[in-house]
């Protein structure tokens, strides 16, 4: 027997009606106050016990554990983290859970304070909150030392901030110290060994920079040092290798601290501020350090390596420069007037050119070279090598490759024939083709460059000419061609450029036949120079630190090269015929007057040439004369680049993301900055 059942005989609609709108109730006031899934976790993780203690003295222990309050990653520990003293052996730092460990590998020092600068490595584990800039730091004394010493560390040459450089202190008595002894004469040898700590001994405390360039050493004793950076290739610590990039300051620095005020800004959210108070802190100083770091050139000379990549040349390459030329004997040939030579400025890349087609198609040449080298007392003495210097593409392949070329021609030329079209019945020589730097539109102070892809055996100038245009006529403009200093197989073409005429140039065939026979062909290309009215005008005034000391300004594009240079000449810069558009301003002190940036040398205490950057973009215009004073010191180093043409960016401050707030204004809801 069936029975009907209802809820509301049996008293339950009532009792069931109340209990869904108390539960609709409750579940929409819990909504009103927080958000489904929960606020998101913005605090960061906080410290609740080390061992040994933090700021610890008399510790004897080489493992340290930090205890946080949740769990903690550590990114990328071996750059980020930074042992001072540094550490010959590469300490082990481990995060785990909600602990870090850190065990040092290398002897305690006594009477030493430990720092182990953790930057912005650790996060917690669930929303990356960072814990900030973190510093553990301990002492094997009865006291430590809390003493700092900050700046910045910037490319000598381009005032780029220099991330990841080490920079640290040597502590220096009053006997280094007498006039002019600091760095020059305090190199000198003594039995053989530096009497300089930077070349010998690892740096006493030491810090790593930042990617705005920015360090802080901390942990610093009272007393005088001096401060270096080293891109530490070797891990020694100390400027072993003359390829390491370097920094020294000329100054000794006393580390002190004082009191001072700063502003402190109380955020309610991430969208409005509370209040803005003055806050008492503890400044250290010196803490505006600004070091130019170089590259030293290479003195020390030693052979890399010989290359024959094209049959007709072989390039011996050395490690640094020699006033002299090696001197190649041939061994399997005669090696008399059998080159022509190309060789760098600073005679560390030397090309011979073989005259001799017979010597080309040799596969093999033995030769013995001679050479100036360094030895193992870092002197000049000659060394004779005798090496085998095998083309890349044997004579065999090169003969196929001919043959070749020569059945595709010929199969050309007999379709030709058969279908009673011209022909030609001897293959054309192979042609020297010169490469032409020819604008369309030719700046009135630029000059027109020829690249030759070898030697050349003969230039004939009378074959080479130059037409201007003047109204409806042509007429014979006045050259002069010559070779490019410096640059191997370069020619320019100087002519009298007038703003808004248009030339053409015409060369002869076999203007220019190479030393393998090939001629040139025929070439001929018009332009024009632009009116002097589609250009604008730059006059900078500068206020130059010492106007004693020759100076080059330099106009920079967007990418931070130079679009023209000119000498500062009674503290002026004049750049003409500039082309409409956006440009940076540098300069650099040219010591040596050769025109070119040189860097320095730590043993003779030498800086890198000065280089000064105007802190602003220059929007240059067609017709505008623009007119600006510089005075190039009157920012410090770390702080003339502009940023728009830096390319070192620095990387995005780890902070809380603040999401809670930003979450409470879309949904509606009041939030107050706790969970």
């Amino acid at each position: 027997m069936l029975h009907s059942f209802s809820l509301e005989k049996q008293g339950w609609l009532p009792a069931c009606v109340v209990l869904l709108t108390i539960t609709s109730l409750l579940s929409s006031c819990a909504k009103m106050g927080q958000p489904d899934g929960g606020w998101f976790d913005e605090t960061p993780p906080r410290i609740i016990g080390c061992t040994p203690a933090d700021k610890g003295v008399g510790v004897k222990a080489k493992k340290i554990s930090i205890l946080f309050d949740e769990f903690i990653q550590v990114d990328n520990p071996t750059e980020k983290v930074v042992v001072s003293p540094p550490q010959l052996e590469t300490p082990e730092i481990k995060g785990a859970g909600k602990k870090i460990v850190v065990e040092l590998k290398d002897s305690l020092k006594p009477n030493t304070t430990y720092t182990i600068d953790f930057s912005d490595a650790i996060s917690d584990m669930n929303e990356g909150n960072p814990l900030g800039n973190y510093t553990y730091s301990f002492s094997t004394s009865d006291h430590i030392d809390t003493l700092e010493v900050a700046g910045n560390v910037v490319n000598a040459q381009n005032l780029e901030p220099v991330k990841g450089i080490l920079v640290g202190l040597y502590a220096v008595g009053d006997e280094a110290l007498t006039e002019g002894n600091l760095l020059k004469g305090y190199n000198a040898a003594a039995d053989g060994k530096s009497l300089d700590p930077f070349l010998s001994q690892p740096l006493l405390r030491v810090s790593r920079t930042d990617s705005r360039g920015r360090f802080v050493v901390r942990g610093v004793a009272p007393g005088r040092y001096r401060v270096v950076a080293l891109q530490d290739a070797d891990g020694n610590y100390f400027f072993s290798q003359k390829s390491e990039m370097i920094a020294f300051s000329d100054d000794v620095i006393e580390p002190k601290f004082t009191g001072a005020v700063r502003q402190d800004t109380i955020w309610r959210d991430s969208l409005h501020i509370d209040s803005i108070r003055s806050v008492g802190y503890t400044r250290f100083i010196p803490d505006d350090l600004v070091l130019r770091a170089f590259t030293e050139t290479q003195t020390d000379r030693f052979f890399l390596k010989v290359e024959r990549k094209d049959p007709r040349l072989f390039t011996v390459f050395f490690s640094g420069g020699d006033a002299n030329l090696p001197v190649v004997k041939g061994l399997n040939f005669n090696s008399d007037d059998a080159f022509i030579v190309e060789h760098s400025l600073l005679n560390d890349t030397v090309s011979y050119w073989l005259r001799d087609t017979a010597l080309v198609n040799q596969d093999t040449l033995t030769l013995q070279l001679s050479y100036m080298a360094t030895d193992t007392l870092g002197n000049l003495s000659l060394t004779t090598d005798t090496l085998d210097v095998l083309s890349k593409v044997s004579y065999e392949k090169r003969q196929k490759d001919r043959e070749r070329k020569y059945e595709e021609w010929k199969k050309q030329q007999d379709k030709a024939k058969k279908r009673g079209k011209e022909y030609q019945e001897q293959m054309p020589i192979e042609l020297l083709e010169p490469k032409y730097n020819v604008a369309t539109y030719l700046d009135p102070d630029r000059n027109i460059t020829v690249e030759m892809p070898t030697p050349l055996a003969r230039i004939d100038t009378s074959m080479i000419h130059l037409y201007a245009r003047h109204d409806t006529l042509w007429y014979r403009s006045k050259f002069i061609f010559r070779e490019r200093k410096n640059v191997a197989r370069s020619y320019e073409l100087i002519g009298e450029w007038r703003p808004g005429v248009e030339y053409s140039l015409e060369i002869d065939s076999t203007a220019f036949v190479d030393i393998y026979g090939a001629p040139s062909p025929e070439y001929k290309q018009g332009f024009k120079v632009k009116p002097e009215d589609e250009y604008g005008t730059l006059l900078v005034n500068i206020s130059a630190p010492d106007d004693t000391l020759p100076m080059v300004a330099q106009l920079l594009d967007a990418n931070d090269k130079p679009v023209k240079a000119v000498a500062v000449s009674g503290g002026v810069a004049e750049f003409f015929y500039v082309n409409p558009g956006t440009y940076y301003l540098r300069m650099f002190t040219d010591t040596n007057g050769n025109g070119e940036w040189d860097t320095g040398s730590y043993a003779d205490g030498r800086q890198a040439e000065a280089t000064y950057y105007y802190p602003e973009s220059i929007e240059c215009k067609a017709k505008w004369d623009i007119t600006l004073s510089w005075t190039p010191d009157s920012r410090d180093a770390a702080h003339q680049k502009p940023y728009a043409i830096t390319k070192q960016k620095p990387e995005q401050d780890k902070t809380i993301k603040r999401r809670n707030a930003e979450r409470a204004k879309k949904l509606g809801i009041s939030y107050d900055g706790r969970q």
